[in-house]
């Protein structure tokens, strides 16, 4: 019989994914769940099929080198150097009031000093695949607060960094046994200097070889060389980093796609790589659920318990303290603290060389799997709770900003433009031209600023929301332009603006016939496929030449 243990493992991983994902989204919980779930089943710690627990990682892991990949393109450095002022000192004080806690509880256990810092710094660092998961799912990723919590997680993952090289040569000591000093401090020279010669690599080479030689694939022509292009370049810089310098592969990918938002092809690049990053990206949570052994929970509750506590609880009320102490706003502090209640594929890796190293003692280790798992699984609640919050919170100005210039109250027969990006921005450029009154929506502070300096009456907030839409007057309303690119968002704003007015006109848009027909049942008059219409526009153009005119042997009209 053939070797077919790769085959497996995605099959059942995808498919037991499927199931059990899908039965949660039935009972109105996260589909993480039912991911996670599908990965215990799967493991060596129940009954049937058991899948092979030493590639279930590495595939996960290309999850997260696509999903940190796909993050780089949309954080550029500047905004990176941005949020330096909050997320580097933040992360450090939280990494280390979480290593705190967790020491203290591996003292109480009677394990030694070593095991009890290693079993903190464990439970120090949030997921990537978790935290980025949550704030797409919330469009956060662009705004002030998602790119505080990007740039928290990427100092937390070369804090990591340095810890995961550092321990072999710190083993000695944490163990217990004698350490040459020597070796230690040129343990610490050499990763400082190889974290520093990958970001000189970086930012003085990559940031001019990496949008070059997508630009001159792109101009091949060729979608699949573009698309090859793509991977090869998050794959190898994440591959290539991490021999070559000892950083891990998701800050490796991170920085590869930062560097590549430089291109003026970084968009079309993440949605060329959005479904190999979903698809990897849920195997990532199948492999956590195959490392979990149940059995944990009932033989050791108090100990999973308190270890549950450090992670939400502890890191938490740390992380919402340093945010708040340098004068953001609640809501920002409660994002951040949600957004890091949680732990994940570091904190494997650091608990399984721990543990590699006799360091770590194996109670150690299945204690940083049971937090991790039962984290994972809370976080999406603390996320769902904070939504609630926001939407009882009506008059709150972080969640709908009063518009300036003001509405007018005797506002009617305008149009709502809902989406102030590319395509939202130009449509309302273009109506305002025949002299058409329109009101812009849009989530996006820096979007409603442009909005506002364009002298459209904007509003700001998420237009799903009926709060927010009452503040555009739809019942007064004549048109209602959805520019949003989510389908599955527009349908949710279509049926509340069908709530508030009835007779409204809606005009929404769509990238797939499947999409213009969720759109049309939602209530939309029409849906506009950007394709079809470019397609139409290039058919009138064809025949308004003079070949299909039947002029060809006319001259050229002038300009």
């Amino acid at each position: 019989m053939h070797h077919t243990s790769l085959i497996a493992i995605l099959v059942a991983g995808f498919v037991l994914a499927f199931i059990f994902g899908a039965i949660a989204q039935r009972l109105r919980l996260s589909p993480l769940v039912g991911y996670l779930i599908a990965g215990v089943i799967a493991g060596p710690f129940t009954p049937g099929f058991v899948g092979d627990q030493t590639l279930a990682p590495q595939l996960a892991e290309i999850g997260v080198i696509l999903l940190m990949f796909g993050v780089g393109l949309h954080f550029s450095l500047r905004d990176l150097l941005d949020v330096k002022a909050i997320a580097l000192p933040g992360a450090v004080v939280q990494i280390a009031v979480a290593t705190l806690l967790g020491w203290a509880m591996g003292r109480w256990l009677g394990w030694s000093h070593g095991a009890s810092f290693v079993f903190g710094l464990s439970l120090s660092v949030a997921s990537t695949v978790v935290l980025l998961r949550a704030l797409e799912e919330r469009r956060l990723v662009d705004t002030s607060k998602g790119k505080i919590a990007v740039g928290w997680l990427i100092v937390e993952d070369l804090a990591m960094v340095l810890a995961l090289v550092l321990l072999p040569a710190l083993s000695g000591l944490l163990s217990g046994e004698a350490g040459d000093a020597a070796s230690v401090w040129t343990a610490i020279f050499t990763t400082v200097f190889k974290v520093g010669a990958f970001l000189a690599v970086m930012l003085v080479v990559g940031r001019r070889l990496i949008p070059w030689i997508l630009a001159r694939v792109a101009g091949t022509g060729s979608r699949e060389l573009f698309t090859l292009c793509v991977l090869a370049i998050a794959l190898g810089t994440a591959f290539g980093s991490a021999e070559l310098f000892g950083v891990s592969f998701a800050l490796g990918a991170f920085f590869a796609g930062m560097m590549l938002n430089e291109s003026e092809f970084s968009h079309q690049a993440a949605n060329e790589t959005l479904p190999l990053r979903d698809a990897f990206a849920v195997l990532f949570f199948v492999s956590v659920g195959m490392l979990f052994d149940p059995s944990i929970l009932v033989q050791r509750p108090v100990d999973v318990l308190l270890t549950f506590l450090i992670i939400v609880l502890g890191k938490s009320i740390a992380a919402y303290a340093i945010v708040r102490a340098f004068g953001k706003s609640n809501s920002t502090a409660l994002l951040i603290s949600a957004s890091l209640a949680q732990i994940g594929e570091f904190s494997f890796i650091l608990a399984g060389l721990g543990l590699q190293l006799n360091v770590l003692p194996q109670d150690g280790h299945d204690l940083v799997l049971a937090g991790a798992l039962l984290s994972i699984v809370v976080n999406p609640l603390l996320f769902g709770w904070l939504d609630r919050r926001a939407k009882r919170l009506e008059t709150a100005a972080a969640d709908v900003e009063h518009m300036s210039p003001p509405i007018p109250d005797d506002l009617h027969d305008h149009v709502i433009v809902i989406g102030f990006g590319r395509v939202g921005s130009e449509l309302a450029r273009l109506l305002a031209a025949r002299d058409v009154t329109v009101l812009v929506v849009d989530d996006e502070s820096d979007r409603i600023d442009r909005a506002r300096a364009a002298g459209f009456p904007a509003i700001r907030g998420n237009a799903a929301a009926e709060r927010v839409l009452r503040e555009a007057a739809p019942e007064r309303a004549n048109t209602a332009m959805i520019a949003i690119p989510n389908a599955l968002e527009a349908g949710e704003i279509i049926a509340r603006l069908r709530e508030i007015n009835p007779t409204l006109t809606v005009v929404s848009r769509a990238h797939s016939d499947g999409e213009v027909k969720h759109l049309l049942e939602q209530g939309a008059d029409a849906a506009v496929m950007a394709e079809r219409e470019l397609a139409h526009s290039f058919a009138e153009m064809v025949m308004a030449m003079p070949t299909f005119r039947g002029d060809r042997h006319l001259p050229p009209a002038a300009g």
